[in-house]
């Protein structure tokens, strides 16, 4: 039996437009379960210990801001924590896809909504093909959003019939955290793109081309493709 499993993490909120967080972005990583990712976990896993990080548990946003458990590891450490990550990324075969809502102009919450739901619904009904191909499909979320939930009931259980949803602890899977880091990175690109990092963002990634070549560019490999 071939089985999809589908990560699921968002940055932002559903929430009034805040100038802190200008957009809403979802974003999808697909892995086959036939393809076995648990050396290259276990290989992250060994460098992760050295940092003594807490269930061996990346968060990517609070990882480049140094905030939260990172915010006693020089800049140094953090990036050989992300850089181990990209390196773990390297070794195993996953694809994702972001989608993302502006929300400056927005008239309510219900626009975000309808707005999410197209992009999601477009996107699968596009790629219905890569999804037939297998038996079974487990979307896992962390149930953070309310209104994502419903939108990925709503558009997954009207196109599958074998469909199932699993509440995640973010800790527990490492392609949970890869979600995480591809928000962080689409929303990277957004800013790259209308050069609004933060100051405590440029020196993380030194330079706008420092951020394009290192990181950007890396992460444009594992965009969705029709083959696992």
């Amino acid at each position: 039996m071939k089985e999809l499993s589908i990560f699921i993490d968002e940055s932002g909120d559903f929430g009034e437009y805040n100038y802190h967080s200008p957009y809403y972005i979802v974003s999808f990583v697909f892995h086959n379960q036939g393809n076995d990712i648990s050396k290259s976990i276990h290989k992250l896993d060994s460098v992760l210990t050295q940092f003594n990080i807490n269930n061996n548990c990346i968060h990517t946003a609070p990882l480049v801001r140094g905030e939260e458990i990172y915010q006693n590891m020089d800049l140094h450490a953090r990036r050989k924590i992300l850089n181990s990550f990209f390196a773990f990324l390297k070794d195993i075969n996953i694809s994702y896809n972001s989608f993302y809502v502006e929300k400056k102009h927005l008239e309510d919450e219900i626009e975000l909504t309808s707005k999410l739901s197209k992009q999601i619904a477009s996107f699968t009904k596009d790629n219905l093909s890569f999804f037939q191909d297998f038996d079974t499909i487990k979307i896992y979320y962390d149930n953070g959003q309310v209104e994502l939930t419903k939108i990925l009931v709503s558009v997954f259980s009207g196109l599958f019939i074998d469909v199932k949803f699993i509440k995640v602890i973010p800790s527990n899977y490492k392609l949970f955290q890869a979600a995480d880091l591809f928000c962080y990175f689409t929303l990277a690109e957004l800013k790259y793109e209308s050069k609004s990092l933060t100051l405590i963002e440029t020196r993380f990634f030194e330079s706008y081309r420092q951020l394009q070549r290192n990181y950007l560019k890396q992460v444009s490999k594992y965009r969705f493709k029709q083959s696992l």
